[in-house]
């Protein structure tokens, strides 16, 4: 039954995520804003979900102030390390994004995925997030995860892994998402904790 509800509600998250992009009224996306009902189950500490989310809020306006519409950008941070993806026109706009995403407080690594081309087409990013919605779909349905561990992107057909996992957890999402339909290319962008570790972030049994 929980299973159930995880599926519902990620596909009530993905219509969600579908319309915004079709509106093509916001080219940066901040991403990852995690809910209350969420953290209770996150491996990051309260504190830190709230600088992540301060992070892509705080990094999506500072882009949009200093490039405005020419380029489209995707803010995704988990544990203060921040993915960029999207697509820029120069390699000087890839190198200012970076910069302007730098200088946010609390941002502690950047991993720049940012590709310099034309903007994507929206029929591109609608199935973008549909693979997304896949992907995520494939962890909430694997019994030996916590999909909640795992943070996803997808740009252009490659899907991007985000989270604080053990390097089983990181092997198993590998294999789930490597056979999920749509996926072309994936990038893992994880922090490897140890079994022991991973044990004293769960919450005690009742």
């Amino acid at each position: 039954m929980k299973k159930t509800l995880q599926r519902a509600g990620l596909i009530l998250v993905l219509a969600g995520t579908t319309l915004v992009s079709l509106t093509a009224c916001f080219p940066l996306v901040a991403g990852g804003v995690v809910t209350g009902a969420l953290v209770a189950t996150d491996r990051r500490t309260t504190g830190t979900v709230t600088e992540d989310q301060g992070i892509d809020i705080k990094a999506a306006l500072r882009v949009q102030d200093n490039l405005g519409d020419r380029v489209h950008v995707n803010i995704t941070s988990y544990n203060r390390q921040v993915l960029l993806t999207g697509e820029v026109p120069t390699a000087q706009d890839k190198q200012l994004v970076e910069k302007v995403v730098s200088g946010v407080e609390n941002v502690r690594n950047i991993v720049n995925e940012l590709a310099v081309m034309g903007n994507s087409t929206l029929t591109q990013r609608s199935s973008d997030s549909l693979v997304t919605g896949r992907v995520k779909a494939g962890l909430i349905d694997a019994k030996d995860l916590f999909a909640n561990s795992f943070k996803v992107v997808t740009e252009r057909g490659t899907t991007y892994i985000m989270g604080r996992v053990t390097q089983r957890e990181a092997d198993r999402a590998t294999a789930i998402i490597r056979g999920t339909d749509g996926v072309q290319r994936l990038v893992r962008v994880l922090e490897i904790i140890s079994e022991e570790e991973l044990a004293r972030t769960l919450p005690p049994p009742k």
